[in-house]
């Protein structure tokens, strides 16, 4: 069973005018599969949609078998469990620890007085130690989320993700507020997670080099519809133009 299946989806914030328009994607294996296009064509909407902070206008989403577009409250915010979220602005908690951050992404699991207590189980506990590790920040477990740069902010938003065990991750425009350096930095770890923990990644991305660098597949975008999905060496300057229009920015 394929872990993301979308058919027929399609959305719109105004009546008449579609921002998303009959979206098709199934995706079954792990790796990164970036999604190009201009600003306001449909990706971070597509995003939304996937992890329901919108409720689609129309269409299925199916998470290895339910519809996570036809589901409210409890049943809902299970399936939601399953889909991690990297935001383009971190979106931490400030004023609390590195590791405060990070174990956030089990409150799904626990109850709502648990949650307010912030009564975490040793095991998650032991389990966000070990992703800051593996994103590269373990002396930082103690520090505030405001004391770190972007990129170690990144980096913990990447293992909050991970702390729900999710079968697909998103991540909406990661790079887009770092340097190239730590850009390349970022891109690398979501590509070693998606392919040594299996998880499917969907990165909504502005950087086409970046895109045929680290993704296995590329689906590109324009008026709210997909125009390409495929390959990245198989993606040329005519499918290009046809995303993005005009040609004077190719070289």
């Amino acid at each position: 069973m394929s872990d993301l299946v979308i058919r027929g989806l399609h959305h719109a914030y105004v009546a008449d005018t579609p921002i998303l328009r009959d979206i098709n994607i199934t995706i079954d294996e792990p790796g990164i599969v970036a999604i190009i296009g201009p600003s306001g064509t449909g990706k971070s909407t597509l995003l939304r949609c996937i992890n329901r902070l919108i409720k689609p206008s129309g269409g299925s989403i199916l998470f290895r078998g339910d519809d996570v577009a036809a589901v409210q409250g409890r049943p809902l915010r299970e399936l939601r469990r399953q889909v991690g979220m990297v935001f383009q602005e971190y979106n931490l908690v400030e004023r609390l620890t590195v590791l405060e951050n990070v174990l956030t992404g089990r409150l799904g699991y626990m109850s709502a007085w648990k949650a307010w207590r912030r009564q975490f189980a040793a095991e998650d506990i032991r389990r966000a130690f070990d992703l800051l590790d593996f994103v590269g920040l373990g002396d930082f477990a103690k520090q505030r989320a405001d004391a770190l740069s972007g990129g170690q902010r990144q980096r913990v938003g990447i293992a909050r993700a991970l702390m729900q065990d999710p079968v697909v991750l998103l991540a909406d425009e990661p790079t887009s507020s770092l340097d190239p350096k730590t850009s390349v930095e970022i891109m690398e770890l979501l590509t070693t997670l998606a392919n040594d923990k299996g998880i499917p990644t969907l990165v909504n991305i502005h950087d086409v080099n970046l895109a045929r660098r680290f993704a296995k597949r590329m689906i590109g975008m324009s008026g709210g519809e997909v125009v390409y999905d495929g390959a990245p060496d198989g993606i040329t300057d005519d499918h290009l133009k046809r995303i993005y229009g005009g040609e004077s920015w190719l070289s």
